[in-house]
């Protein structure tokens, strides 16, 4: 007899179970209602989109775009793959002459059918196709040309058509989402969201996908909940520049309001950027997550008066202590320095905290915007730290960026980061739009919230366990006999429909029985139902813990679990 497979979670993802699925709605749940009183609306965008729209966003250099999707070619093209495996699988002697034309008519076959299909339509019209099938054209006449050749002369000609052939696309190259700002961009685009009163705050929740080393609080499948706020820059909007008087009401704290004659473009931003984080902040506090911190930044932006000066600045005091830096560190001087003050190397910590401080570079419209951003979220009452080497690697993102950590998670603490990106719509595609988000990594927050749950005291004995008391039922019906089992289907309908969580056993256990399993499943109260209870009309409801009972009737016994 053949041995059976034992099928397993792909490594890298695993499966979320009861109790902890109640923790994970509950968070989920709090979401909802936190970001809908802050006049967000959900958004759920598809799990896998264009490839090319992650790279866009994402960047196409960084490690998430070119190492790390789950990125594959979606087409309905049959006679072509059939085609194309005929001409690459074919092998000599190419010398021979016959062997040679069969070789030769396998290729010009699929050249023409793909030729065919792009002008249809079938395929991608894309420039990249239409050169790749001119270039397997070319191929085909030069190496028609070397026909008399050997072997030798042939084969690399060969293998480069072969190769060319190969690189004709069937259909769209799509990947499974890494993260969701882009798709949500995306979707702000597609459905022209710039016509609707600005600004557009979406919200989302989800699994995202990375091809990453799984560790504690790292999977390949990964769960994410953000938010995003998107508002068009109108042409004839302010052009974000802060008039004298409002810049000398930022220095002196003394900020304009949201209706103000002096709430200018950028000091709107900073009360956005504001509201945002105190909304993070809000539903971290409504969890209960402690052990919290915020850490904030800005980044200036892309010119040479602000951020681009400063990366010069910052990339001549590397080229300084290059010998010092790890290799990745030497790599990033040229690629992109601001990474370099995210390293968690022990080694170059010290080296990094003398390193120039981009505060000490940002322009005035950015310093303004930046003390605007703290003197609101002081006004919210929302604490934070300043954090200079708090960085984003694209262009795209300016001014505010922020993260939170929290406890029990280890060194790496981060349940979530955010930052303004006015620069990325219009990357994609769309009108210049001002953009600000933040993505939480629920798996670590999940962790965070287990971690600080089994601290507390009795969190080991079950009971005392958060996560346990969401999943357990709060009533145990045990019932004797046929005459109280009617009884009983109707009291655990009652029950429900008042909104408790009732376990109803299938089959009559015996009263000792029914208790231990009652306890086993983390039950508050047993509901009793025997032939006097049902005769009498009186309920017989016992506490667990303590193993007191009480005689109730049934609205009697509704109103006792109501004011719990």
């Amino acid at each position: 007899m053949a041995n059976k497979t034992k099928f397993q979670a792909i490594r890298g993802t695993r499966d979320l179970l009861p109790p902890d699925t109640a923790l994970w709605n509950h968070v989920e749940q709090t979401a909802h209602e936190v970001f809908r009183t802050f006049g967000f609306g959900e958004i759920r965008p598809p799990i896998f989109e264009s490839t090319e729209l992650f790279a866009r966003a994402v960047g196409s250099d960084t490690d998430i775009v070119s190492k790390e999707m789950y990125t594959f070619e979606d087409y309905d093209a049959a006679e072509l793959v059939e085609l194309r495996t005929a001409a690459v699988t074919f092998v000599g002697p190419f010398s021979n002459k016959e062997t040679f034309v069969q070789f030769t008519t396998r290729v010009g076959m699929f050249v023409l059918a793909a030729a065919n299909a792009f002008i249809a339509g079938q395929i991608p019209k894309t420039p990249e196709n239409e050169r790749t099938i001119q270039k397997a054209r070319d191929l085909i006449t030069i190496l028609n040309t070397f026909q008399s050749q050997g072997d030798r002369e042939l084969l690399p000609r060969v293998g480069e058509l072969k190769d060319t052939i190969r690189q004709v696309k069937f259909g769209d190259v799509i990947s499974l989402r890494p993260e969701a700002t882009a798709s949500v961009c995306r979707a702000y685009i597609e459905h022209n969201m710039q016509q609707l009163p600005q600004p557009v705050k979406l919200y989302y929740m989800g699994p995202m996908f990375r091809r990453e080393r799984p560790q504690k609080g790292r999977y390949r499948q990964f769960y994410q909940i953000g938010a995003e706020v998107l508002e068009v820059v109108r042409p004839d909007a302010a052009k974000g520049a802060v008039t004298e008087s409002a810049k000398a009401d930022v220095a002196g704290s003394s900020v304009a309001t949201r209706h103000s004659p002096l709430a200018t473009s950028l000091q709107k931003d900073a009360i956005t950027d504001a509201e945002v984080i105190e909304m993070v902040m809000t539903f971290f506090d409504r969890l209960g997550l402690t052990g919290v911190q915020l850490d904030i930044n800005s980044i200036g932006h892309a010119a040479d008066n602000c951020r681009r000066g400063y990366v010069g600045t910052l990339k001549a005091a590397l080229e300084k202590v290059k010998d010092q830096l790890g290799a990745d560190s030497q790599r990033r001087i040229e690629t992109n320095p601001l990474r370099i003050l995210d390293s968690k190397l022990e080694h170059e910590q010290a080296i990094i905290a003398t390193l120039p401080k981009i505060a000490d570079h940002l322009c005035d419209d950015c310093k303004a915007h930046y003390a605007a951003v703290k003197h609101h979220l002081q006004l919210r009452g929302v604490l934070f730290h300043e954090n200079w080497r708090l960085v984003r690697g694209l262009d795209y993102y300016m001014r505010t960026t922020f993260e939170i950590t929290a406890t029990g998670l280890g060194s790496q603490n981060a349940v979530c980061g955010g930052g303004r990106y006015d620069g990325l719509v219009e990357l994609l595609g769309g009108p210049p739009t001002k953009g600000i988000g933040f993505a939480i990594g629920e798996d670590r927050l999940i962790l965070s919230l287990q971690a600080q749950a089994a601290a507390q005291p009795g969190a080991a004995s079950g009971s005392g366990s958060p996560l346990a008391a969401r999943h357990s039922p709060l009533v145990f019906i045990a019932w004797m006999g046929e005459h109280a089992y009617a009884t009983a289907v109707r009291a655990a309908k009652d029950l429900r429909t008042a909104g408790f969580s009732v376990e109803l056993p299938p089959t009559e256990l015996k009263f000792g029985k029914a208790l231990e399993r009652a306890s086993k499943l983390n039950s508050r109260f047993a509901l009793i139902l025997g032939d006097n209870e049902v005769s009498d009309g009186l309920w017989t409801l016992k506490t667990l813990a303590d193993g007191t009972q009480q005689k109730l009737t049934e609205p009697q016994l509704l109103d006792f679990l109501k004011k719990l």
